[in-house]
């Protein structure tokens, strides 16, 4: 990979011996579904990757220690998207900000179902806004129906996660993924194309999911599709690799530019990172 400047754009910090898991809703990860900042940090050396945008798993809660402790240890290869509580003081932003922080996760599927709905959301969506930071959303494919408007009409950054679809069984035409091609036409939007392996019924070759990453490529645009990889894979018995996750990317840009734009400009350009030296992508 010499000299790429790839940025991996879903990740987790899991490490319960220092951080401990929250009380509440969420996955509880299992103690062989750890993945500490130093252990991340050593995959990401060994597949070539510079940098990474950290992800708030549902386990943590509202308690982001383990992600602002991460960006502390390793000064400059994190950002991170956080899961905050809508009532958080106006200062507490700003000290997230300089920590690294550049949105809030609404994990809809196993934290809070309701996070966007409601007045309380629509005045926390401002003030996402305002501080020009993403929001993140992971949601099941009848609730994209119901929180792709409040999104467009929030005038915030949305940042969807894997795909914007999670049972590609139902085709192109189901109304959750129409809401989420809608969010890539506004043009205020991005997607990740990332954990296929959750979602695929073909993990040999996630070929069901060409039709969805055709459509999103051409609704978001390239510059508005980013990679993440879902290290360390929780929750999925099978077992997935790093590996794996960069193979994946070339089934849906066989072009070595066109992976460069998404996997090292696009993530830099978005989130802050240095740009990269090299347009070259494996």
């Amino acid at each position: 990979m010499g000299e790429s400047r790839i940025i991996d754009t879903h990740a987790h910090i899991i490490d319960p011996v220092r951080f401990p898991l929250a009380d509440g809703p969420g996955y509880k990860p299992l103690p062989h579904e750890t993945g500490t900042s130093e252990e991340y940090c050593n995959v990401l050396d060994a597949h070539g990757v510079a940098h990474a945008l950290l992800v708030q798993p549902s386990g943590y809660g509202y308690d982001n220690s383990a992600l602002l402790d991460a960006m502390a240890r390793h000064p400059g290869r994190f950002k991170a998207i956080a899961v905050i509580d809508p009532e958080t003081p106006e200062s507490d932003f700003a000290a997230l900000a300089r920590q690294g922080v550049v949105g809030v996760r609404f994990n809809l599927l196993s934290h809070r179902a309701d996070a966007l709905e409601g007045p309380l959301a629509e005045r926390f969506l401002a003030r996402l806004r305002e501080l020009d930071w993403f929001a993140q959303v992971f949601a099941d494919d009848t609730q994209w129906q119901t929180v792709g408007p409040i999104l467009r009409r929030s005038g915030v950054t949305v940042l969807v996660d894997h795909f914007g679809v999670r049972n590609p069984a139902d085709g192109l035409s189901q109304p959750g993924f129409a809401a989420v091609l809608a969010l890539g036409r506004e043009g205020k939007a991005a997607v990740k194309l990332s954990a296929p392996f959750r979602l695929s019924r073909r993990p040999e070759d996630f070929a069901d999911l060409d039709p969805f990453a055709e459509a999103l490529i051409e609704a978001f645009g390239l510059e508005g599709c980013v990679w993440g990889s879902d290290w360390p894979f929780i929750n999925f018995p099978n077992g997935f690799s790093y590996d794996a996750a960069l193979r994946a990317i070339t089934r849906w840009l066989s072009d070595p530019g066109e992976r460069s734009v998404v996997m090292c400009s696009n993530p830099a350009r978005l989130f802050g990172f240095p740009e990269p030296a090299s347009r070259t992508a494996p």
